[in-house]
């Protein structure tokens, strides 16, 4: 780094060529809907103090002892390449206080970051022996986004409310409206993985790397037989193949997620590495955390609605066609979305002539009045 005013605590970061962005808020890369219910949990009034105490009833004090006392601490005398990364995350994303970081036997890859008042980075062996270098630094970046956004409170709520909910299974409704909830901060959840990928770009400032660590997570140690372009093109084509009951069928399998499909993240991130915002903030155009008691909530949940909206109309997903042809209050839908179950496509559709009466010679059969509502 050109930078040597380093503060305490990141005097051996490695000494490379990558920006800095002193006192960025978490907003700066925040998907619309993850910083929509961030900076709305932000402006409740206690909310800390309710969801430390709620953290204490769950296993968190026994997570943190467990990795203590069973896994090895990353730190200048273990681990010492993984211990530059996460200085040098913390120094890019001006992480103030850096967090401790353990390494734990499992042959599974995969990261985590627990723990809301002091949160604690957990990555297993699997994932340091599966990826190189400039993967597994966008892997501790992305991890440090979680706690420089303070995600772990979705990661408590989520825990709280999951157990509420067996506990509460006897009750009429009961399960039913704490499941509705817990959907919705998946979907959170879902959105925070977005946001944190974000972050794991602006620490390694490498988009192929960050490519090639998600090839890794979804098919292994590989590299030699796979190629990012066509790990790109199957997320397209997951998003536009198939009909109705396929849409239908993608919305069943990410429910119950808590992180998005590998290729579409890869998708996602991609397409903010393209954007005019993320050019603005390698630039230096970025929120400081200063401004975070400015932010205003009703602004960024205009934001996340408009971003939504978007997605909708912007969507090669059949379903999501649908829904925005409906919203646009195009005409003959009854007749689409019964051939949308047999192969919904894209192109302009023939459903009869638009102003022949229903009974006439040249109504088709199946514009028939009373049919799978295509009154109106």
């Amino acid at each position: 780094m050109s930078d040597d005013s380093r503060p305490n605590g990141h005097e051996h970061v490695p000494s490379r060529q990558r920006r800095r962005f002193p006192g960025i808020s978490s907003r700066a890369y925040e998907h619309p809907a993850d910083r929509s219910a961030l900076v709305a949990l932000r402006k409740l009034s206690g909310f800390d103090t309710v969801f430390k105490a709620l953290s204490g009833l769950l296993p968190e004090r026994s997570l943190r002892l467990l990795f203590l006392s069973d896994s090895v601490r990353v730190s200048d005398a273990q681990f010492t390449h993984l211990n530059d990364m996460l200085r040098d995350a913390c120094y890019i994303l001006d992480l103030e206080k850096v967090p401790p970081m353990y390494v734990t036997q499992n042959p599974q890859p995969n990261a985590m970051c627990i723990g809301m008042d002091e949160p604690i980075i957990v990555v297993t062996t699997g994932l340091v022996e599966l990826l190189d270098e400039e993967e597994m630094r966008a892997v501790v970046g992305h991890e440090v986004g979680h706690a420089l956004s303070g995600h772990s409170v979705y990661r408590t709520i989520l825990l709280f409310l999951t157990s509420l909910a067996l506990r509460v299974a006897w009750i009429p409704l009961g399960n039913l409206a704490i499941m509705a909830i817990v959907t919705a901060l998946r979907e959170w959840f879902r959105k925070s993985e977005l946001s944190a990928d974000r972050a794991g770009l602006l620490v390694g400032q490498d988009l192929r790397a960050s490519m090639r660590g998600l090839m890794k997570i979804a098919g292994g140690n590989h590299l030699h037989e796979m190629n990012v372009d066509a790990f790109l093109a199957q997320a397209e084509e997951y998003e536009a193949g198939g009909d109705l009951r396929d849409s239908v069928l993608k919305i069943l399998n990410v429910l119950p997620r808590s992180h998005p499909f590998t290729t579409v993240r890869a998708a996602e991130l991609k397409k903010w590495a393209e954007s005019r915002d993320y050019q603005r903030l390698m630039d230096g155009h970025y929120p400081r955390r200063t401004e975070d008691k400015d932010a205003s909530v009703s602004d960024s949940f205009r934001e996340s609605a408009a971003h939504y909206a978007s997605s909708v109309k912007s969507s090669k997903d059949p379903l999501m066609k649908l829904v925005s042809d409906l919203a646009g209050g195009a005409g003959g839908i009854g007749g689409r979305v019964r051939r949308g179950f047999d192969g919904f496509t894209s192109g302009p559709q023939n459903d009869g002539p638009k102003d022949a009466p229903k009974d006439s010679p040249g109504g088709s059969p199946k514009d028939a009045p009373g049919r799978d509502g295509d009154e109106g």
